[in-house]
């Protein structure tokens, strides 16, 4: 696991979404390395969220931060070419709606310039993931039912994150659901490098300090 870093996103769903550009900034400031952007669709979760003009503005007042759009939608393919013109650095989708063409969609969103990150819900076996590996820059274990901020972290999802870095000790692990200093210490241990983490994040009074926190816990298990 040497050649892996510990890298924190925070998700702005749970933002004040009227200041997004300044809330967004304020994450970076303290510390975050990425922003992870959830782009809903009311159809394969019951939420929605918002799209690619709302990404793209963001990046037009960010010009440099990494972007992760989190597809949770019925059709992801439909997004790749918006997103990205919009700015977007990682495009994540879930291969569940779409496992006839999760190959397509990896070559088309890496034609288009941005990595490949493939998400599974916690219902999904993490094998389902695994012939698709090859073309992914990073898989995402969600630890709640994706489509609601604020849900209680599934602890039972950390075999799924333990069985992948046990067989692509490399890879880009993501966790996203419930992730805070409560649960950190599980995710880090399991193998998980790239962290999620909304609630815990955006509404703590020291958001540096959460955000080292969570970098910290990540660094000692990978070093380790």
């Amino acid at each position: 696991m040497s050649s892996l870093s510990a890298k924190i996103g925070p998700s702005i769903l749970n933002a004040d979404l009227s200041q997004l550009h300044e809330e967004s900034q304020k994450l970076l400031d303290n510390g975050a390395d990425y922003l992870h952007l959830d782009v809903m669709d009311g159809m394969f979760v019951p939420n929605l969220t918002f799209g690619h003009p709302v990404v793209k503005c963001l990046r037009n007042k960010i010009k440099d931060a990494f972007f992760e759009t989190h597809m949770m939608v019925q059709a992801p393919q439909q997004w790749v070419e918006p997103m990205a013109d919009a700015g977007v650095n990682q495009y994540t989708f879930h291969i569940e709606p779409v496992m006839d063409s999760v190959v397509d969609i990896c070559r088309k969103v890496q034609e288009a310039g941005m990595k490949v990150g493939l998400a599974i819900k916690p219902g999904t076996p993490v094998e389902m993931v695994k012939e698709f590996i090859t073309l992914a820059d990073m898989v995402l274990i969600m630890t709640v039912e994706p489509g609601f901020g604020g849900q209680k972290f599934m602890t039972d999802m950390m075999s799924k994150v333990q069985w992948l870095r046990e067989n692509y000790p490399n890879l880009d692990i993501e966790v996203d659901g419930g992730v805070g200093p409560a649960t950190i210490d599980a995710c880090a241990k399991a193998g998980a490098n790239m962290i999620v983490s909304g609630t815990a994040i955006i509404r703590a009074d020291d958001q540096a300090a959460v955000i080292r926190q969570l970098k910290h816990s990540v660094n000692s298990a990978i070093r380790n």
